[in-house]
């Protein structure tokens, strides 16, 4: 099956700035996606723009089974955060708040976060997740992930705002294994239409093979896809 993480940025067209379904769904429909992680979604609110945009790009690809994670809502009663996509029916889906952190002890931007986890009718668990900016934020987005990786059939995926050499990544990469170690050469996430960065990934439990992984050249969101073919043992 093919596995897609995708930081939709709200689905803001990254060329045209605005809000636009159809070039994220072509985005996904065009990796050939079975099971989808977004990042930086919105949901049904009071505010301009805010609607179910996990629903709305369900319609556009097909993949009927959804659930949305909230993280935070904005200015009020405006639901933002991770959302899943799958062709696989989702048995049981659950939102895992990561703990903020007291004290803030970072220079950068806070933002309340969530682990959005889920059991597939096929016995895969899938992990969605976003890291915080900040180094406290992402340490305790690491010990909620730990808390929450299973051995087998296990997948991890999202924006983690840190590069692969990070060591806050360490625990992670003990127990399970970067889908990038199939890249013929490094490929680059981000910002999509000059990548300086990957910040961007897809881990696997050990059980699971990795037939390919890719960060295709597409700019539909700030953040280019990044995808892995997987198969079950």
């Amino acid at each position: 099956m093919k596995i897609m993480s995708f930081n939709t940025q709200h689905c803001r067209n990254y060329v045209t700035r605005v809000i636009d379904y159809r070039v994220m769904a072509d985005a996904i429909l065009g990796c050939g996606a079975d099971i989808v992680g977004l990042n930086e979604i919105r949901d049904q609110g009071e505010a301009e723009g805010y609607e179910p945009q996990t629903a709305a790009l369900s319609a556009l690809t097909g993949m009927e089974h959804t659930y949305f994670a909230e993280a935070i809502r904005v200015n009020g009663p405006n639901p933002y955060g991770n959302a899943l996509l799958s062709r696989i029916p989702i048995v049981h889906a659950e939102t895992i708040p990561v703990p903020d952190p007291n004290p803030k002890t970072g220079g950068e931007y806070y933002e309340t976060r969530c682990l959005l986890k889920a059991k597939l009718a096929n016995g895969l668990t899938v992990l969605v997740i976003h890291f915080g900016l900040n180094a406290d934020e992402q340490e305790n987005a690491v010990r909620t992930v730990e808390a929450h990786i299973e051995d087998q059939n296990c997948i991890l995926m999202g924006d983690f705002n840190v590069l692969p050499d990070d060591p806050v990544l360490a625990p992670i990469r003990a127990r399970m294994r970067d889908t990038a170690d199939v890249f013929a050469a490094p490929l680059l996430s981000f910002p999509s239409d000059a990548p300086q960065m990957k910040i961007d990934y897809i881990f696997v439990s050990p059980d699971i093979e990795v037939i390919a992984a890719d960060i295709p050249a597409i700019v539909a969101s700030d953040h280019r896809p990044h995808t892995a073919e997987i198969a079950l043992r």
